[in-house]
């Protein structure tokens, strides 16, 4: 059954442990906790957070094919296999405060050692409920992320909720944010990277298009975060990333929490879930505004609705054909 209640969220802006995966995620499973201990039923961390997001600010000068090998290397070791033992210890956090989580890690794959992915986890008291690959590597993150498969873009029911989402400038894709929307997201979860004030701008709109609330969850970056012996110079600045958490209701696109910037901390903020089916009479982007059978060029397809849960638990596995397609004839 779709929930139709008031689910406390945590939006948490922070700053990883860099290169260092162990640590990102001890201090992820701190964050959880803390986020458990206000109420929260599901928390959003950052993007890439464990254990380092690629900046712009920094990472250009990765371009060449050498002198980068060592920061590449570092990054991969620190790294996280999904499923693996570091997963498992964030959700035995989950598990043991009833709570859901959203976290970005970079992801390898120790049976096949080279291309890393920027993938977003949603985790819960169940176990790993669902992995999403970024599809679309942005400008300089090409250099270090792989492009996602995208058979894994799926909106989840939990007991908070219907939880889907993209990874930071994914958002700005509208056929990748359509086929989530056609799953009837309750909850839209946006870990990035993105500190700028269009990124709210973009985060507004979400919320109105899907009907959802919003959580934008970007880290906060300072110099002093990075390691002395970070294997590649920074450019002269204290702040590579300012943050810029904030939470969004979908009826008019209010900002109901944050901006939060120049410092790490987390956002609180209950949903009445009954506001974005409220918000739906007036607007729904896959309902009586969709018109697929007009704006649909024929044969293209769209993924199917997830699969009716038959575990019995709102966080039991998903049927594989939720992401099936549907031909628009």
């Amino acid at each position: 059954m779709t929930v139709l209640r008031t689910v406390r969220v945590a939006a948490i802006q922070a700053t990883p442990e860099i290169l260092d995966a162990e640590g990102s995620v001890a201090k992820a499973a701190r964050l959880l906790d803390v986020a458990a201990d206000a109420g929260a039923e599901l928390a959003v961390l950052p993007e890439c957070f464990v254990s380092l997001y690629p900046s712009n600010a920094w990472a250009r000068a990765a371009a060449s094919f050498g002198g980068s090998d060592e920061l590449w290397e570092r990054m991969w070791l620190s790294s996280l296999d999904v499923p693996g033992p570091l997963v498992d210890e964030l959700v035995a956090v989950c598990r043991a405060r009833g709570l859901h989580a959203v976290v970005g890690v970079n992801e390898r794959e120790s049976e096949r050692p080279g291309t890393l992915y920027n993938a977003m986890l949603l985790l819960g008291p169940g176990g790993l409920l669902h992995k999403h690959r970024k599809l679309m590597p942005t400008q300089h993150e090409r250099l270090f992320h792989g492009i996602g498969a995208g058979d894994d873009l799926r909106v989840v029911e939990t007991a908070a909720g219907r939880v889907g989402g993209l990874i930071c400038w994914e958002n700005r894709m509208p056929l990748a944010r359509y086929a989530l929307y056609r799953q009837g997201p309750q909850i839209w979860v946006a870990p990035t990277a993105d500190d700028s004030d269009g990124w709210i701008a973009h985060a507004r709109a979400i919320a109105i298009e899907s009907g959802a609330f919003v959580v934008a969850a970007p880290q906060f970056i300072p110099r002093a975060a990075f390691p002395a012996d970070f294997p590649l110079d920074l450019p002269d600045r204290e702040v590579y990333g300012r943050g810029g958490a904030a939470i969004v209701e979908p009826t008019w696109g209010n900002v109901v929490a944050g901006p939060l910037y120049g410092e790490e901390g987390m956002l609180l903020h209950d949903f009445d879930l009954r506001d974005g089916l409220h918000a739906k009479r007036w607007f729904d982007a896959v309902g009586h505004y969709g018109r697929e059978d007009v704006l649909a060029p024929p044969g293209a397809t769209v993924p199917n609705p997830p699969a009716k849960n038959t575990s019995g638990s709102a966080d039991g596995a998903q049927d594989a054909s939720a992401t099936r397609p549907t031909t628009i004839q």
